[in-house]
């Protein structure tokens, strides 16, 4: 079923849950609701989009049904980390392709599709200020290379506008930055499927004004420096990491006194949990440690 041209905004969420369907049917499952729950925001009284959303409704019913054993579906907490660790694999995947010069249509699918999962990590609240910075840096990326590799151009690789710089190379030559819109038959493709920046695009002229500390653009359970591969001596290998410093007060477990919890905060202490265990994934031992601090101390203390 067509998506009705009020709903074209969330055409391309859409498009990432049918690439998803089999590969990662939990993605497939909060694109959907977030292109649903986007969708009833844009138009729901039309005929033709409440037929669509309604549609989509019932398709949503039944993926639950068929995923009730799976707890990134039964539980918000287990989900949310699984959609975030994905789109921050893909954002990394894409940022290692694009320091390393490596422009492709993949990679440029890849940062379009992470900034997309981004939207959909909306799902579960608001976006960390971190992730809508990833987002907007993604998008962008996404936007800018494709622009290059269309005009024949070589885009410039990795950050543009380290040391805080804003990102205003785009706006040389005069005149705004064009966001393009892939015309039918010229669309970068990913595992089958197309990246347009589409209608939630950001031109990358308006980026002119976001200041983006040095790595800020890279998520924060990633090196900002990329290691270098092997006989490439001109990039500069990153500094070993230092050992995070733990708190001396959480050395004793024992709760303190009569320490009552909510259940608000087995919540919050299963979501640090969550974290941390995503920043493993990604050999972040800093931000595993901080956040695993944060669930010993809510649950010997009751505050955080």
């Amino acid at each position: 079923m067509a998506v009705p041209s009020q709903l074209k905004a969330i055409q391309h969420h859409l498009r990432t849950a049918q690439e998803h369907e089999k590969r990662d049917p939990v993605v497939a499952y909060y694109c959907r609701l977030y292109a649903m729950q986007t969708g009833m925001k844009l138009d729901s009284k039309s005929p033709e989009c409440r037929k669509f959303l309604v549609k989509l409704m019932d398709q949503l019913e039944t993926m639950k049904k068929e995923l009730s054993d799976n707890e990134s579906i039964t539980q918000e907490i287990v989900g949310n980390a699984h959609i975030e660790n994905y789109a921050l694999k893909m954002f990394l995947y894409a940022d290692n392709e694009d320091r390393s010069g490596r422009f492709h249509k993949n990679m440029i699918k890849s940062f379009y599709t992470a900034s997309l999962l981004l939207d959909v990590l909306t799902v579960f609240g608001e976006l960390s200020e971190e992730n809508i910075q990833h987002r907007k840096y993604a998008r962008w990326k996404a936007t800018y290379i494709h622009n290059c590799l269309k005009n024949g151009e070589t885009p410039q690789a990795g950050p543009i506008g380290m040391e805080g710089e804003a990102y205003a190379e785009e706006s040389e030559g005069g005149g705004p930055s064009q966001t393009p819109q892939f015309p039918p038959g010229s669309q970068p493709s990913f595992h089958g499927g197309a990246v347009d920046p589409g209608p939630g695009s950001v031109s990358p002229s308006n980026f002119n004004n976001i200041q983006v500390p040095p790595g800020s653009h890279a998520p924060a359970n990633t090196p900002a420096e990329i290691p270098p591969p092997a006989g490439d001596p001109g990039k500069p290998v990153p500094a070993p990491r230092s050992v995070p410093v733990v708190d001396p007060s959480l050395l004793n477990t024992n709760q303190e006194g009569d320490v009552r919890l909510t259940p608000e905060d087995f919540t919050r202490a299963q979501k640090y949990c969550k974290y941390a265990g995503s920043a493993l994934q990604y050999e972040d031992v800093a931000t595993a440690v901080q956040n695993l601090q944060k669930a010993l101390k809510l649950l010997t203390t009751g505050k955080e």
